[in-house]
């Protein structure tokens, strides 16, 4: 047996014509898609795309043209199709944008920085309008089973067109650069993680981040890394964002869905053997290093997260008089979907970093 494609990145699709002529895939390319149509004749890769995400490429009936979905950071999401023959990419689709002009919005840098044990963690580097010191935001991913990729993100645009520089890092345990990568992170260690984004400040603030006006954000996993940030490293942050995210091991691991908990326990560690090193990393355990302000998001019917993990750490955080700001939606989950809350959630979320970043 011979592999058809080996290459050093995730193939994410792999798509065959109907005659059995060509073959299609897609690589990541460190958060970004990189196309390949294979034939009897040679690979070509499709160039002049535009830096984003592909998905679903599919062969026409008759092989001549490859059709597929991308996204990007200054493009939703659209259908574009590559005649074979002649070369050509087209936009074939033009999804609404609001009216916004696709100069709104911002291409990111894709940059590595050393963290503390002398790894790189890759991300994703926005800037806005003008020159430094910037305030700057942290936006941490979920999962941690997944990885900020160059696809279009409504939220970073919309920070970034406030006047903040924004990062997103894909810090150890990120999918995308490896099995052995992705597993750095697991059970005992998982504060690795969390220094791997706290490495991130010097590295912004060389490079025209304000070092006073820095914020983390995220959601899921990504808000355990906020609550985990403000508390183990306090003198980092002027303020938090986290979405329904992880306060207490102990009490996510009681409640979390029964279909999730033992597929959780193969990441984090189960109470029968980790009980103790569970109870040390909980951010609810640390609250008095809390210094910088929060804003609190969470879903009240959220069966991932339950709202207990908000409930608790804004009790605790409010009883230290640390300022907090906390909303919960009776009728969303795990984030937000409806957009007439999008809309509330993420203006109040811009209106409390202003009020604590500017």
């Amino acid at each position: 047996v011979e592999p058809v494609i080996q290459r050093d990145w995730d193939i994410d699709y792999l798509a065959v014509a109907a005659g059995g002529e060509s073959l299609a895939y897609t690589i990541n390319a460190g958060g970004r898609s990189e196309l390949f149509v294979r034939t009897t004749d040679g690979e070509r890769k499709l160039e002049g795309l535009p830096l984003g995400v592909v998905t679903g490429p599919t062969f026409s009936r008759d092989g001549s043209t490859l059709a597929f979905g991308l996204d990007g950071p200054c493009h939703n999401s659209n259908i574009w199709t590559w005649r074979l023959a002649e070369g050509v990419l087209r936009q074939a689709t033009f999804s609404d944008r609001a009216g916004l002009p696709a100069a709104a919005f911002r291409e990111p840098d894709l940059v590595a920085y050393p963290t503390f044990d002398g790894r790189e963690i890759a991300g994703w580097w926005y800037r806005p309008d003008g020159s430094g010191a910037w305030p700057t935001i942290i936006f941490l991913h979920g999962g941690p089973e997944s990885q900020t990729r160059a696809s279009f993100n409504p939220i970073i645009s919309y920070l970034v067109d406030r006047g903040y520089a924004v990062l997103a890092p894909n810090v150890r345990g990120s999918t995308g650069y490896g099995k052995a990568f992705h597993h750095l992170d697991d059970i005992r260690n998982r504060m690795n993680s969390v220094a791997d984004a706290a490495a991130a400040v010097d590295w912004l603030v060389a490079h025209g981040a304000d070092r006073e006006r820095m914020a983390c954000f995220g959601g899921s996993y990504g808000g355990f890394m906020v609550l985990s940030l403000v508390t183990t490293y306090p003198d980092l942050w002027a303020a938090g964002v986290d979405i329904v995210g992880i306060a207490n091991f102990v009490t996510f691991l009681e409640q979390t869905g029964p279909y999730r908990r033992k597929q959780r326990e193969a990441e984090y560690g189960s109470l029968e053997n980790d009980g103790d090193f569970l109870r040390d990393i909980s951010p609810i355990n640390h609250v008095d290093r809390v210094k910088a302000p929060l804003f609190v998001l969470q879903g009240a019917t959220d069966p991932r997260v339950p709202q207990n993990e908000s409930d608790q750490m804004v009790e605790h955080l409010r009883r230290r008089g640390i300022p907090v700001e906390y909303m919960v939606f009776a009728d969303e989950g795990h984030g937000l979907v409806k957009l007439p809350n999008r809309i509330k959630a993420y203006g109040a979320i811009a209106e409390f970093l202003d009020r604590y970043m500017r």
